[in-house]
């Protein structure tokens, strides 16, 4: 009797298990089907065609690859400077924002930062605004010209708005 529970366990484990292996080898078909289907419309795909796939997979629409819009330096910039100074915005979007950005591997261009500063003199954080500026200095890494570029860019701003830089507070020395 006592080994009934066990039996029970040891049957279910298996079953779990072949469902898992089931559903993976499906996944795994669906992303075949799709990379054949991109192989056949791309130049190296004419040279080595591949056969077509049948009514199931014409069925499923599984996207197992990146394909999104591309967008322009320009169209990148003005999204975010439009982002920042979106009258309403709050802290919370601001700092998501702020993250957002951190997030990629680039250093924000002087307009973005601009209107990110803005929008910390609207919510009255000064504290985000340096952030932001110990941001920039961290993303520009090793590049020691890009702070200095972007701080040169900023002045004006950042004597209008009354933000110190991390360095004129001296948490540089920190």
């Amino acid at each position: 009797m006592g080994d009934e529970g066990g039996d029970r366990g040891l049957l279910l484990s298996l079953i779990l298990r072949a469902a898992i292996t089931v559903m993976l080898g499906a996944a795994v078909r669906r992303c075949s089907v799709a990379a054949a289907a991109v192989a056949r419309t791309s130049p190296r795909g004419l040279l080595h065609p591949t056969p077509a796939p049948g009514p199931a997979a014409a069925i499923q629409s599984i996207r197992c690859y990146s394909h999104g819009s591309h967008e322009t330096d320009e169209e990148f910039d003005a999204r975010w400077v439009t982002y920042f100074n979106k009258p309403d915005i709050d802290a919370w979007e601001l700092r998501k924002g702020m993250n957002t950005l951190v997030g990629y591997d680039l250093v924000p261009e002087p307009k973005i930062i601009d209107a990110a500063l803005r929008a910390c003199r609207r919510l009255n954080d000064f504290a985000s605004a340096v952030r932001i500026l110990e941001v920039v200095k961290d993303k520009a890494g090793p590049h020691k010209e890009i702070y200095p570029y972007v701080i040169q860019e900023l002045r004006p701003t950042l004597n209008e708005l009354g933000i110190s830089t991390p360095e004129e507070l001296g948490l540089d020395k920190v």
